[in-house]
């Protein structure tokens, strides 16, 4: 079956098209509770990787942590090659190959890991253009981001959707006017919301499957 018909797509990265091996986010999160003086479970390493910002920060303070000197800490012992080596893209992205029509990537997940997993998975060329949020382009749920992909698809009018897996990509997308797909791939009480979005699927294989031909 055919995609809703939209003039163009714009995705997310990370739990939306790509995941990382639990070995790999496991290993990581120990050096960083090393750093910490602190350790996380796995159901906590969960949280933290696909919860919600609010999900995360209220795990972390309860630990006595900010999100600054996490995050800091992460990024000291998060090694690219590594993480690169770790991903793998989810079976039922592999639509995303085949949309004809203007794609995007509009992605919290750093310029200097993006581009690395693009190439190593072999689908840089699914997208037109790639934006990684980053403290210039602003971060989801501010549209900025996805509005910078929309002028670098050069469209104009026309509807556009963009699909992810939190809160805060149905929040750009609609920021943005765009339709929302919540890719709802993990536990729901990682999140502690409920997401509402325009579709809410556990894979893309459900949006398929419930749309008519176009």
């Amino acid at each position: 079956m055919a995609p809703p018909a939209y003039d163009f797509w714009l995705f997310d990265l990370d739990g939306t098209l790509v995941d990382v091996e639990f070995d790999y986010k496991r290993a990581t999160l120990s050096k960083v509770g090393d750093d910490l003086d602190t350790t996380f479970s796995d159901a906590e390493i969960r949280r933290i990787w696909h919860g919600s910002e609010a999900s995360r920060r209220d795990l972390l303070a309860a630990k006595g942590l900010t999100e600054r000197g996490f995050w800091s800490a992460f990024h000291e012992v998060d090694e690219t090659d590594a993480r690169v080596a770790a991903t793998y893209l989810y079976d039922d992205a592999a639509f995303v190959g085949e949309i004809e029509g203007p794609t995007g990537l509009v992605t919290h997940c750093p310029a200097p890991i993006t581009g690395p997993v693009l190439e190593h998975l072999d689908i840089r060329d699914w997208f037109d253009t790639v934006v990684c949020c980053d403290e210039s382009v602003g971060w989801k749920p501010d549209p900025t981001p996805l509005e910078t992909a929309m002028a670098g698809l050069d469209v104009n009018g026309g509807t556009g959707v963009y699909a992810g897996d939190g809160p805060h990509d149905i929040g750009a997308a609609w920021n943005a006017g765009l339709d929302g797909i919540h890719v709802d791939r993990h536990d729901a009480a990682l999140r502690g919301e409920y997401v509402s979005a325009d579709h809410s699927v556990r894979a893309f294989t459900d949006l398929l499957s419930r749309s008519p031909s176009v």
